[in-house]
């Protein structure tokens, strides 16, 4: 939970792999908290998640939100009859397209940040889900640190690159290769076009995981589709470009 006003619209914010949602929605808050209620979910194993004790698919991530809001709903949480929007990062971007795809109209709009339809291959996935389950997640900091960034953040924005890298670093390590077995089952291409909710990509210019290609992709392929690049953003637009991050969500999200 980031920031709670019920009378406000509800923003659900996805996470990435191997970040806690904190962190890495953090820097944009301020830009949001006045439009939204703000509620962050974590992968398994990540942040303040528990791990996860088998595999699982995106279709069950996807549904493991939805049953998340309504539990809050019940709560009280969030309003009954609140608009209720979705935003994540690279596969919380990917459950925001199979929240498309699986749960259709659950959501007044979404939004898929540095993600795609599909991401890498099955193979890598399955290769880096046995090193990390293997040899634990600490294998992964230097190849995400710039992966993540465009050139220049670290050094720019220590403190938030850094609590990013140790979230990566504290994952749970089968938890991390279960959402790598997930990403390699993920793949909506063929879906999109059966999707009625509006979404908006929003990818980094200088993202090499998920290029500006990927957005472009989901805003041919789903009926109410469309996109937007960030020029200075790789794969972390929310901490790299919180700014102008919030205020394409806020924009695309609440004419929605």
């Amino acid at each position: 939970m980031l920031h709670t006003d019920k009378a406000l619209p509800t923003l659900i914010v996805g996470p990435s792999l191997g970040t806690a949602a904190l962190p890495l929605w953090a820097p944009a808050l301020p830009y949001l908290k006045d439009k939204f209620q703000v509620i962050a979910w974590d992968l398994p194993g990540h942040g303040e998640s528990k791990p996860s004790t088998e595999a699982f698919s995106l279709a069950e991530l996807a549904t493991g939100v939805t049953k998340a809001v309504e539990a809050l709903r019940a709560d009280g949480v969030i309003s009954e009859g609140s608009k209720l929007y979705y935003a994540g990062v690279s596969v919380g971007g990917a459950t925001a397209l199979q929240l498309a795809v699986d749960h259709t109209g659950f959501f007044n709009a979404l939004s898929s940040i540095c993600s795609a339809a599909k991401i890498g291959t099955p193979e890598g996935w399955t290769d880096r889900a046995e090193l990390v389950a293997k040899a634990g997640t600490p294998t992964m900091v230097a190849g995400s640190a710039e992966r993540w960034f465009a050139p220049g953040f670290i050094e720019k924005e220590p403190v938030i690159s850094t609590e990013l890298l140790h979230s990566l670093q504290d994952a749970d390590r089968f938890a991390y290769a279960h959402a790598c077995g997930a990403l390699a089952g993920f793949d909506v291409r063929g879906q999109l076009a059966s999707t009625s909710d509006p979404i908006i990509a929003i990818n980094g210019a200088q993202d090499q995981v998920c290029p500006p290609a990927d957005a472009e992709f989901i805003a041919e392929n789903a009926p109410r589709g469309t996109m937007a690049v960030i020029d200075s953003a790789s794969h972390l637009a929310p901490a790299e470009a919180p700014e102008e991050t919030a205020a394409l969500l806020a924009e695309f999200l609440l004419s929605n």
